[in-house]
């Protein structure tokens, strides 16, 4: 399976002319970039993780994004109740394993989630998809310490597992399917040091999601997005600062144009 930059370029318009509302749960730390970023690319966020109306707010989204950055008992049950009401949605839900394998706690709500989810995507680094696999795989905190080459194994594993795309991100990105394995290879290098593109790069997933319900291809062009808007960013950027602010304009002015100068696969 391939994509170009005719495929990505026509689900960008469709989140843009159809504004799917993209239900988060994600962490403190990400939810003004990640908002921002979904906000820029057309779609609507809304980010909502109290246990009373989780339910109620994924009723009328078009997907569920689950990111565990910042676990706590209360949002945990949260995280559940709206993986179950999703589910028997069958709106596509993505999930970000974030810190998997740093410790014992995180390392089991994440596998819970997911087996009791039944995600439609995965997205997380290196060290994250080894860890969720249960192989002997560590992380240093949040940040992956394992190349997203190295990882494409587990990766296969939890897609045939779970019947779900697998998205592993790092200088070269890669899609995993129980058919398929697609690499997407735009970015730049002060990507890494601005918190929170990988949660975005989560949420975008949730967006393409909401619009195409071939996950793969919906994971794929998501990550090739991301890395456009971060060249396309990192043109003009001084600092991670700057690239921050300059890639929530990037995803606002993506164009045909920009898409097929860029993008790399």
């Amino acid at each position: 399976m391939t994509i170009n930059p005719s495929s990505i370029l026509s689900d960008i318009e469709k989140i843009r002319e159809n504004a799917p509302l993209v239900h988060n749960i994600t962490n403190f730390v990400v939810m003004n970039t990640t908002a921002n970023a979904l906000l820029a690319i057309g779609a609507s966020p809304v980010m909502a993780h109290a246990a009373p109306e989780v339910e109620d707010m994924v009723n009328i989204a078009s997907s569920l994004v689950i990111n565990i950055g910042t676990l706590s008992d209360p949002w945990i049950e949260a995280m559940f109740k709206a993986g179950k009401k999703a589910a028997s949605r069958q709106i596509p839900i993505v999930i970000d394993p974030v810190g998997v394998g740093a410790t014992p706690y995180r390392t089991q709500t994440a596998r819970e989630l997911i087996q009791a989810s039944a995600p439609s995507i995965i997205r997380g680094n290196g060290s994250e998809i080894m860890a969720l696999c249960q192989q002997d795989q560590t992380t240093k905190g949040v940040d992956s310490t394992s190349d997203s080459d190295q990882a494409i194994d587990a990766a296969k594993a939890l897609a045939l597992e779970f019947d779900c795309a697998v998205c592993i991100t790092g200088k070269i990105d890669y899609i995993v399917s129980q058919k398929t394995i697609i690499q997407t290879k735009n970015g730049h290098a002060m990507m890494p040091y601005v918190t929170g593109l990988g949660c975005t790069a989560t949420a975008l997933c949730g967006a393409f999601a909401a619009i195409n319900p071939d996950y793969t291809k919906a994971a794929a062009h998501a990550m090739a997005t991301m890395g456009i808007a971060g060249e396309m960013a990192g043109r003009h950027a001084k600092g991670p600062g700057t690239l921050q602010v300059n890639f929530i304009d990037a995803l606002y002015q993506l164009s045909e144009a920009h898409i097929t100068e860029l993008f790399e696969e």
